[in-house]
C-alpha cells in the first residue's frame, strides 16, 4: 500500500493558489468517516497514481492518524488533463470492498491477425470484490483465444488472483471480434442519352435561328445605307 502525507485544508483558501504552490485539494469520507477537506503534495499524488493506479489502497496520513482509502473520483482539467481535485473513500478495516479494476488486454487474436477482424472491447473495467490487501492493480486478459468471429471472452473465462471474486454476471461478454465489412460503392446513375440528344438538337436549332436572323439583318442595313436622298 502507498502512503500519502496530507494535512487538513482551510476551505476558505483559494484552490487555484494551492495548486500553484504544488498542493492538490482533496477530501476523504466514508461510511463511518465524516467528510474531511485535505490537501496533499501534487507531485506525490502523481507518483502514487503512476505506480498504484486508481484502484489500489492509499493510506492517508495526517493529524487524524492513518486511514485506508480508495480513490473514488479525480477531477482533471478538460484541456490540459492536470489534476484539480481528488475524492478518497475510506474503507472499513476487515471488510471486503467492491471496486472496478482496469482490464489489460494481452497477446494477439488470430481472428484479428489472420482474418482481418476488429477487436471489440466490450468492457474496459471489471467489477470485483476482495479484501483491501488482495486488490490487484489491473486484470490481465489474453485474447489469443479469439480465433474466429464466433469466439468470445466471457467474465467467467477470466482467471482472477487469489482472494478476488467477480461481482458481474458470469456470462457477461468482455471481448469479441467483429468481421470487417467492405464498403459497397453506389452504382453509377444511368445516363439518359435521349436527353443529351434533345439538348444537342435544341442548341443547334438556336444557333440556326441566330444565323438566319443575322443574315436577314445585314441586307436591310445595306439597303438603308444605299438609299439616296431625293433631289430637291
Amino acid at each position: 500500500m502507498i502512503t500519502l502525507n496530507a494535512e487538513k485544508r482551510d476551505t476558505k483558501l483559494k484552490v487555484d493558489l494551492l495548486r500553484k504552490n504544488g498542493k492538490l485539494p482533496a477530501v476523504f469520507y466514508g461510511k463511518k468517516e465524516k467528510s474531511t477537506p485535505i490537501m496533499l503534495s501534487l507531485p506525490d499524488f502523481h507518483k502514487a497514481i503512476k505506480s498504484a493506479g486508481e484502484s489500489s489502497i492509499i493510506v492517508l496520513k495526517g493529524e487524524w492518524g492513518e486511514v485506508e482509502s480508495l480513490i473514488n473520483d479525480i477531477d482533471r482539467d478538460p484541456v490540459t488533463g492536470a489534476f484539480r481535485h481528488a475524492d478518497f473513500y475510506v474503507i472499513e478495516k476487515g471488510k471486503k470492498v467492491k471496486v472496478k479494476i482496469p482490464i489489460e488486454f494481452l497477446g494477439v487474436s488470430p481472428a484479428v491477425k489472420d482474418l482481418g477482424g476488429t477487436l471489440v472491447k466490450v468492457m474496459h473495467e471489471l467489477e470485483i470484490e476482495a479484501m483491501p490487501k488482495d486488490l490487484p492493480k489491473n486484470i490481465s486478459i489474453d485474447i489469443a483465444s479469439l480465433i474466429n468471429f464466433e469466439s468470445q471472452i466471457l467474465a467467467k473465462d477470466i482467471t482472477l488472483p487469489s482472494g478476488v471474486t467477480l461481482t458481474v454476471g458470469a456470462e457477461e461478454v468482455v471481448a469479441a471480434v467483429s468481421e470487417a465489412k467492405e464498403e459497397e460503392e453506389a452504382p453509377a446513375a444511368p445516363v439518359d442519352l435521349s436527353t443529351i440528344e434533345v439538348e444537342k438538337k435544341g442548341k443547334e436549332a438556336k444557333e440556326g435561328e441566330e444565323g438566319e436572323a443575322g443574315a436577314s439583318a445585314e441586307p436591310a442595313a445595306k439597303a438603308g445605307g444605299d438609299k439616296k436622298a431625293p433631289k430637291k
